[in-house]
């Protein structure tokens, strides 16, 4: 195998539509779906092979039952690089809106997150190389195909990068349960990166160190904390109705 398998009717339709190399695409026997029939045309329109398998061939090559009937193979995900994301927002104008992932390590936490961004209007997501996961198969999945239309960069060290946006006019907002200001009671304006911290440890000191504001989403039922995928949707869109509103 040239590359590495996505899966699921989303992330494939996105892929195709995208501009990442596709080699060869898998259909289930069985699998009569218009939505896959879209698929396999746009596979033809782009002259990717359209091979039948059987559903546990499909199962096994994915490692997975949650592929929908159908599978592609697709050059590695490529990262985009944080300079030239920069300097795009930089070009474009008005407020810059970035997330950056302090240490996710569900890969389905992080698609959807990544699924948030996407929709919350946000200008690319930042995440580190070591101790976190990276854009899987079960990333891509769960993000729907939205990493296909949003830059994702991965960096090497999370808090040097901030200390970079802040040096290149980013006010860096961090997201903690018990913080006593509120996320509805913030002032947003110019360039904002939103920080969201791991789903055990949250944000690291090194990291929190770089924020010019920590704030949390306020609670009022009796459970202690909220899933980070949720809590960052939340926060994604109340920064989003600030600046993009």
């Amino acid at each position: 195998m040239k590359g590495e398998l996505i899966f699921g009717v989303n992330p494939v339709k996105e892929s195709l539509q995208g501009s990442r190399t596709a080699y060869n695409l898998y259909v289930q026997l069985s699998a009569t779906d218009h939505r896959v029939e879209k698929i396999i045309r746009l596979a033809e329109e782009r002259g990717v092979p359209v091979h039948r398998r059987d559903k546990n061939d499909i199962t096994r090559m994915c490692a997975s039952s949650h592929h929908q009937g159908i599978a592609l193979e697709v050059q590695p995900f490529v990262y985009a690089d944080c300079d030239e994301l920069l300097e795009s927002i930089s070009q474009a104008g008005g407020n810059g809106f970035l997330l950056v992932l302090d240490g996710i390590q569900d890969p389905h936490n992080l698609g959807a997150l990544i699924r948030s961004a996407a929709c919350a209007g946000v200008d690319g997501v930042i995440i580190p190389r070591d101790r976190a996961c990276g854009i899987t198969a079960a990333a891509e999945k769960t993000s729907a195909g939205a990493v296909e239309t949003i830059p994702v960069v991965m960096v090497t060290n999370i808090a040097h990068t901030l200390e970079t946006l802040k040096k290149r006019g980013f006010w860096v907002y961090g997201l903690d349960g018990a913080a006593r200001q509120s996320v509805y009671g913030t002032e947003f304006s110019g360039n904002v990166a939103l920080v969201i911290g791991s789903e055990g440890e949250g944000v690291r000191p090194l990291v929190r160190k770089q924020c010019d504001v920590i704030m949390s989403i306020p609670q009022f039922g009796g459970v202690s904390s909220l899933n980070a995928s949720v809590a960052g949707g939340i926060a994604l869109f109340e920064v989003a109705r600030r600046i993009r509103v």
